[in-house]
């Protein structure tokens, strides 16, 4: 593949609700190129880019594939992102290293939930945007109940590009707008062309003309000169519609719309040479802002090959052949195989073996890529996902990606013993490749939990697992780490006297246990007169209290809030040893735990959740029912936030719950609060499992 200037890239993510159709339209793109020689499809499995034996069988893209496209001259970085919302972090992370979006529509369903969340998300980074209306050969396929569904939803100024020639079976062409002319799909030619010129059909022409006089407004608007040749009644050329139209797509004040079927191949030669035509370049893009790591000064990059070399990694992925590939975006500067390049945020040299351009599961060796463009590398040592790579004598460091936080825990367990190890491990690497899946060991309950955006995220992690590793796991519901505690006052006494014929053990302690403020855990206290209990033994009374503490009298939980005071006992000058002050203490600590009035406790969550405003009712209702206590609420654009502290027990399956309250647009975050006391009947009910979990 040939090297491509800064200006002659286009680098833009395909964004949609799930099934509206990305992968077909990138296939379409791949194959008007003749970089393929057979379209692919979905859902038999032989998509060029959903390659993952996960997404063959689920017949959906689960993480983002990444493929050029040379068209016109130019190369188009296509990053297809998948639409399932648990599988978000692929799509933050595409829209961090593109200068545009496509979004696709379903021309039958119109804008949907996806669309709505993927907007929002290309609305936070400014991106310039086109608009596919898909799928325009089903049955009940519409171009204009699709772009009434746009406009009634966003506030943008959609302009169609193209109408379509026919919808549903009749589908066959599109009419270029601003050329005037209709243009009938007869398949790929040795040009990549594919269609045939004709004259618009007679009843379309007054909505051509229509729609003609939209883009020339649009156009003048973002151009003085052009606005006044506009305003004084002349007709704009299509080269200057062209170039006011692109102005202003790249000031985000208008969208184009185009009608396309992906699947059937009609309308995606025009959709591609309207990417090269109207959607900006990292030149257009202008400098990217970044951190000199050494002195936190403010530096700038500009695509430019004469620019230090600069460098984001936005994603990593295991290859079965070549190891760990790390995807990354180059800002300024020039990679080059077998060189050295510098992780400033690692502070690390790494060495670049061979450079890659990456196409599906294929990867094509080139000898460098240059300021704007999109590639891989295999086998980095210690750079993972958010990475700056750069030039060690002017190094920058990039602002990391930033995913959001997993919603959906499970408990792992091997199915078979002693794959314990392997399992960590296997986890422990899936976890780097993907920012928002996460694995952590609950101290409390010994379990090990992953935790991910929702429940096929978590699914596919673990068959992910089991085919590259050779493990397989049961997924449970998590244990709740609860937590004991007194609100008495006690004095109490604890004495080991054991005598066996030879040197006895002697140990004897008198403890006051109360409780303490919720943020202390623990607190120990001598008060000691007259040598009662000498000093060497009192370490021992602390530990003893310490290693019985991890586990209290109601359901054997960890006892905390507490401070236990030692302030009298005796010993013996020739059986007293640390061991029996310290069994002394712990007898007395159950003791006094006993009587002290002790109660269970459980971890509350502060929950943030960002819906629509039609669901606040049945959100707050819902909380409720969750034993949550509303704190407030706060109108945040179009949306209402709701906060609330719920208890931990309520919250494990709340992604699911949510999802399915609004329709997939709610969306929540959580961060554990503190901990308060169990209503008694419930704690009634922990104490009879933990009872019975005990006897099993």
């Amino acid at each position: 593949m040939k090297r491509y200037a800064p200006q002659d890239l286009r680098n833009l993510a395909l964004i949609s609700h799930s099934g509206a159709g990305k992968t077909s339209l990138a296939e379409a793109l791949l194959f008007n190129s003749g970089a393929i020689d057979r379209l692919g499809r979905t859902d038999e499995g032989t998509a060029t880019l959903d390659h993952d034996p996960e997404e063959i069988r689920r017949k959906l893209s689960i993480s983002t594939a990444m493929t050029p496209v040379e068209w016109d001259a130019r190369k188009l970085n296509v990053l297809d992102t998948p639409g399932y919302f648990d599988f978000v972090g692929e799509v933050l992370a595409s829209l961090r290293v593109v200068e545009s979006v496509v979004v696709v529509i379903d021309a039958v369903a119109g804008v949907e939930v996806g669309t709505e969340l993927v907007w929002r998300y290309a609305d936070d980074r400014g991106l310039p945007r086109l608009v596919v209306i898909n799928k325009l050969d089903r049955e009940n396929a519409s171009f204009h109940k699709a772009l009434d569904s746009l406009r009634n939803c966003f506030e943008a100024t959609f302009l169609p590009l193209g109408l379509p020639v026919g919808e549903a079976e009749s589908f066959r062409g599109v009419i270029d707008v601003i050329g005037e002319r209709a243009l009938i799909q007869t398949g790929r030619d040795a040009a990549g062309k594919g269609y045939r010129e004709e004259a618009v059909p007679e009843g379309d022409r007054q909505s051509v003309a229509t729609a003609r006089e939209a883009l020339a407004e649009a156009a003048a608007e973002a151009d003085d000169e052009l606005l006044s040749r506009y305003l004084d009644g002349e007709r704009l050329t299509a080269d200057e519609i062209r170039a006011g139209l692109r102005a202003a797509v790249l000031a985000r004040r208008a969208v184009p719309v185009i009608p396309c079927s992906g699947l059937r191949n009609v309308g995606v030669q025009f959709l591609a040479q309207a990417i090269v035509e109207l959607m900006p370049s990292p030149v257009d893009a202008g400098a990217v802002e970044g951190q000199e790591p050494r002195k936190g000064e403010v530096v700038k990059r500009q695509a430019s090959e004469e620019a230090p070399f600069s460098a984001l990694v936005f994603k990593t992925m295991a290859d079965p052949y070549v190891g760990r590939l790390t995807l990354f975006r180059v800002y300024s500067g020039t990679i080059k195989s077998d060189s050295q390049v510098y992780n400033s945020r690692r502070g690390r040299t790494e060495r670049i073996g061979q450079v890659f351009v990456i196409r599906g599961k294929q990867q094509e060796p080139v000898p460098a890529l240059g300021p704007g463009d999109l590639g891989a590398v295999a086998k980095l040592q210690e750079t993972t996902t958010g990475d700056t790579l750069c030039d060690e004598a002017n190094p920058i460091a990039f602002a990391p990606l930033t995913f959001p936080e997993p919603v959906y825990t499970v408990a792992v367990e091997p199915k078979a013993k002693g794959d314990e190890e392997k399992i960590s491990s296997g986890l422990t690497r899936l976890a780097e490749e993907d920012p928002t899946f996460q694995l952590r060991k609950e101290s409390v309950t010994g379990q090990l939990l992953i935790s991910g955006m929702g429940e096929m995220h978590v699914d596919i992690v673990t068959e992910r697992l089991k085919r590259k590793f050779g493990v397989e796991v049961t997924l449970s519901r998590p244990r709740v780490p609860y937590r004991e505690t007194i609100r008495g006052v006690v004095k109490v006494e604890g004495k080991h006297k054991k005598q066996t014929g030879g040197r006895g053990q002697y140990g004897h302690v008198w403890l006051e246990l109360e409780p303490t403020a919720p943020d202390i855990e623990f607190e120990f206290q001598e008060k000691i007169f007259g040598g009662a209990v000498p000093r060497q033994y009192i370490p021992a009374v602390e530990k003893g209290i310490r290693e019985a503490m991890q586990e209290g009298v109601l359901a054997g939980y960890p006892v905390v809030n507490f401070r236990a005071t030692l302030y009298d006992g005796s010993y013996h000058t020739v059986d007293s040893s640390e061991m029996a002050f310290k069994i002394a203490a712990s007898m007395a600590f159950k003791k006094g735990v006993q009587q002290a009035n002790p109660v269970l406790l459980e971890p509350v969550m502060k929950v943030e959740v960002m819906v629509p405003e039609q669901f606040m009712g049945d959100i707050m209702g819902d909380l409720n029912r969750r034993r949550g206590k509303i704190l407030g609420m706060e109108q945040l654009g179009s949306a209402q936030v709701i906060r609330a502290y719920v208890p931990l027990a309520e919250m494990f399956d709340y992604a699911i719950d949510l999802r399915s309250i609004t329709q997939g647009r709610g969306t929540y975050r959580m961060e554990a609060s503190h901990y308060e006391e169990v209503p008694v009947a419930l704690a009634q009910q922990i104490m009879e499992q933990a009872r019975k979990a005990k006897e099993d």
